[in-house]
Order: C-alpha cells, then sequence, then structure tokens
C-alpha cells in the first residue's frame, strides 16, 4: 500500500492533517515512534507502538494512517506475530467491493470486507479506531 494512493481516493493525500496527527501522536505513551513519510510508505505516517501491550508472541504493532484532502482515509493496523501476522483496516474511500465506508478486519483484513459507519469528523474516526485497537490490546491480558 506504499505511493500513488491518490488513485484509491482520486484526491491529494493530506499532508498538513498528517502532521497534525504526527505531532499529536508524538506525545502519546502508546507509541515508540512516529515515521514521517518513511521511505517505503511516502504516502503516510507510521506509529510503531510500544511492546509493553503485547504479549511476547507479538513482536512488533504499527499502525499506519493516510489521508486524504477530501476526508477520505485509510488505517492499517498490523501486527508481527511469531508465526505469522494480524492485519486490520479501516477505510473510507470509494470502492467496488464495499460501500464507501468500509472495514477490512482481521485476522487478515480480507477483500471485500464488511460494510461500516465511521464518524464523520477526522478526530471521531481516528479515536474511534485507537479505541478498537486498545480492545484488542487489553484482550491479550485477558484470554
Amino acid at each position: 500500500m506504499s505511493g500513488g494512493r491518490d488513485d484509491v481516493s482520486g484526491t491529494p493525500i493530506d499532508f498538513a492533517r498528517l502532521n497534525i496527527i504526527a505531532e499529536r501522536f508524538a506525545t502519546d505513551d502508546r507509541f515508540t515512534g512516529i515515521e514521517i513519510q518513511p521511505e517505503f510508505a511516502p504516502d503516510r505516517i507510521v506509529c510503531r507502538y510500544d511492546s509493553g501491550f503485547y504479549p511476547q508472541r507479538v513482536q512488533s504493532a504499527r499502525l499506519e494512517i493516510v489521508w486524504f484532502e477530501n476526508g477520505d482515509f485509510s488505517l492499517h493496523y498490523h501486527e508481527e506475530l511469531g508465526d505469522g501476522a494480524f492485519d486490520y483496516r479501516w477505510d473510507r474511500h470509494p470502492s467496488d467491493h464495499n460501500t464507501r465506508d468500509h472495514v477490512h478486519p482481521g485476522p487478515d483484513a480480507r477483500t471485500p470486507g464488511d460494510d461500516a459507519s465511521h464518524p464523520e469528523e477526522w478526530r471521531d474516526a481516528l479515536s474511534m479506531v485507537l479505541g478498537e485497537i486498545d480492545d484488542r490490546q487489553r484482550a491479550f491480558w485477558t484470554e
């Protein structure tokens, strides 16, 4: 999912919004690193989760954020596991497989995903996703 994301939404990447998110997340203890437009994904920011939120079988976790100037987005949560990976994606963009708002649930972020309804306001949509990731992290410790 790197580079050329304008084709997903049909509008330019909202780098100003990505910078605002990166600034905010840089002070958030849940993340140990924020990469802005890394070489492998120049259209997004990559937020690496603190390993303390996970049991040992989760080797790393990150949230990749792409936001478009028209309010469309793609938020991709990824965990590296000892025996594979877990992926989950929340999207708002035109699609030939789902409605504009949809999710690609874990463990493999399958396509087609499930039609969904995301908050209109970008802060609320981002907060919803962070809450769902928090729920997943808490579930590791109640299994």
